[in-house]
């Protein structure tokens, strides 16, 4: 879809499912259940909405999704269920291959939103998924996953980074920082120390993607906090600011882990934020 005047478009890697407590944090589940339900093994349904842009002249891919490098019994865990490749599914939605990205940035470097930055070749090996492109992280993101707490060691996989290393393809960027005009990322604590968000603000319209800060559109509500979350009350005061915001000034947002509605506009009601699908605004 056209955004002023950059093209964005939504590429969704690939189902899986993680343990809905965990999604969830202390929010009951008699609660989450009526709005996720989970399957017999207590896991809800996910998905991973990568952001791709094209902007002067660039093509950009925010976020990789969770990868192809996942062995049968891994899969299994994680309920993957992958209908296509991920770089079917990019040319199908932007009409590019990943040898076109020429930029790649990583929110942050957990395996389920840097996983795709990286493919095994014929030897097993890993290497970078996007030949061309530079692979955009910050510093701080970047020293955090080489050095991770034990409470979240499970989410970084080197494999996932160093090869961009070793090929001279990463570049370690600041807190914030501009991509090109009118895009930036921009760090909010909660989930972890240095996660971004990224802001993208054309003609007088904003599309906020929030990461793992706001999930899904579940996560809305401002006490539904992942258990995953290292800074859970950082992450509520980060929902405080940032939501009803969005609702005062209509931002488009991205919800990068939302199984059926990736964009949504925040609607307030009597007080309540809520979600509400762009697709069925558009229907309307």
């Amino acid at each position: 879809m056209e955004f002023g005047d950059y093209r964005v478009e939504i590429v969704p890697d690939t189902e899986f499912r993680l343990d809905g407590g965990a999604m969830f944090g202390v929010v009951p589940r008699n609660l989450w259940s009526k709005v996720c339900p989970p399957d017999e093994q207590n896991r809800v349904r996910l998905n991973m909405n990568c952001l791709y842009v094209e902007a002067g002249g660039e093509r950009i891919l925010i976020d990789t999704g969770i990868g192809e490098k996942w062995s049968g019994k891994q899969a299994a865990m994680y309920g993957i269920e992958r209908k296509r490749p991920f770089r079917e599914s990019l040319q199908a939605i932007s009409g590019t291959t990943p040898e076109d990205i020429t930029i790649v940035i990583n929110t942050h470097l957990h395996f389920d939103h840097a996983g795709g930055n990286t493919r095994l070749d014929a030897q097993g090996r890993a290497v970078p998924a996007f030949p061309n492109a530079r692979y955009l992280v910050s510093r701080d993101e970047f020293e955090h996953a080489e050095a991770p707490t034990e409470r979240d060691r499970a989410s970084y996989l080197a494999e996932n980074w160093r090869p961009l290393m070793n090929s001279g393809q990463l570049e370690l960027k600041g807190t914030n920082y501009e991509v090109v005009p009118g895009l930036r990322m921009e760090m909010y604590p909660g989930h972890n120390r240095s996660m971004q968000c990224a802001r993208l603000e054309r003609d007088g319209k904003t599309l906020f993607g929030f990461a793992d800060i706001v999930p899904t559109r579940a996560h809305v509500s401002f006490a539904w906090i992942m258990g995953y979350d290292l800074y859970p009350v950082e992450t509520l005061e980060t929902k405080k600011r940032l939501l009803p915001r969005a609702a005062r000034e209509g931002w488009t947002c991205l919800f990068y882990h939302d199984a059926d509605a990736a964009l949504c506009r925040i609607v307030e009601d009597n007080g309540t934020l809520r979600a509400d699908s762009l697709v069925n605004e558009k229907r309307n």
